[in-house]
């Protein structure tokens, strides 16, 4: 049997080859990925995080100028240049085939691990029955955790072998998997740490970043604006975070968060429109008073049950409401 080792080893050309093939064959191999780009002080703490996790770190750069390179190579990471890009997907599709080890803990450069976490990472690595893990995230939003407004658990596929995980090419796209996945509980000790938005002009930058890229997106679908996607759409998304998901919980980072959100769904047409040439279209008064009176009758239709909910005990008051909701109903298109 020794001699049966022996022989498979020596068939392996260099020495680096063979230590990668004495930790492949002894214990399970995690890779961490990071992309990034002018990030240096977050990169610092999120590296420091995983050091004693991983066994490779991958970092893939993207010409930043701040010192994360350096950040990189004193944390020991195998450093990677990628052209700069508006949004990351491109890039993390480069760096995840640039990791050798089994498992891929995907990371970006703001979020970094508890001891808890990298403890149940480890021990998934022993199964055999699991190929990605989707992990809670705790989004820290103007530096506050932020419980709802869709922001928590906010599950994410960071954890996977390799190959079973991949990333399509559009910004914000959800990974296409393969085989069996789990799902850890809804745990602060299990949620990647996330410094989301440390301020509201970190917010707004991307907001015009992100707008942009989705306003090309529909130019080249030729997307036909509507009066709606200005008023309707974004009130839509207000209502989905603050009451429908209860970011009034929040308190006023909820408000403020919901609000930013409102205002970055309506960039997107407002970057669209820009980028169709500015075009001095009328404003139609049947497209117009639609488009308000459904956005009227859906932001009354959460505030009545957010109204019934939370500040109403009255039953007089509560049946007032359902007929005001109902006659708001019927009076919607007229």
């Amino acid at each position: 049997m020794k001699y049966l080792k022996m022989t498979k080893l020596e068939s392996i050309k260099s020495e680096s080859d063979k230590i990668l093939h004495l930790i492949m064959n002894n214990k399970p191999l995690i890779s961490a990925v990071v992309n990034v780009k002018n990030e240096a002080e977050a990169l610092n703490k999120c590296l420091r995080s995983i050091k004693n996790l991983v066994d490779e770190i991958i970092v893939v750069d993207m010409n930043s100028t701040d010192g994360s390179q350096e950040v990189a190579k004193n944390a020991g990471a195998i450093l990677y240049s990628y052209r700069p890009m508006k949004f990351v997907e491109p890039a993390r599709n480069f760096a995840l085939s640039k990791a050798t080890g089994k498992w891929i803990l995907l990371l970006d450069p703001d979020e970094f691990l508890n001891k808890t976490l990298k403890n149940e990472l480890r021990s998934i690595t022993k199964r055999n029955d699991v190929d990605y893990v989707k992990i809670p995230r705790k989004n820290i939003i103007f530096g506050k955790w932020i419980r709802h407004s869709n922001s928590w658990p906010d599950y994410l596929i960071r954890f996977f072998k390799k190959g079973a995980v991949t990333w399509k090419k559009e910004i914000h796209s959800q990974p296409i998997t393969k085989g069996n996945g789990i799902t850890l509980l809804d745990s602060e000790k299990l949620a990647i740490h996330h410094n989301n938005y440390t301020s509201i002009s970190q917010f707004v930058t991307r907001a015009v970043r992100y707008s942009g890229i989705q306003a090309d997106e529909l130019f080249i679908a030729d997307y036909k604006l509507k009066t709606s996607d200005f008023i309707l759409k974004p009130i839509q998304e207000f209502n989905s975070r603050f009451f429908f998901a209860e970011g009034y919980k929040d308190g006023f980072h909820g408000l403020v968060f919901s609000l930013l959100q409102a205002f970055a769904i309506a960039l997107i047409y407002i970057r669209l429109w820009e980028k169709q040439g500015c075009q001095d279209k009328p404003i139609t008064k049947d497209s117009f008073v639609s488009a308000s009176q459904e956005t009227t009758f859906e932001y009354d239709f959460w505030f009545n049950k957010y109204f019934k909910n939370e500040c109403c005990s009255n039953i007089f008051k509560k049946f007032l409401l359902k007929i005001r909701l109902a006659l708001n109903y019927l009076t919607k298109n007229f």
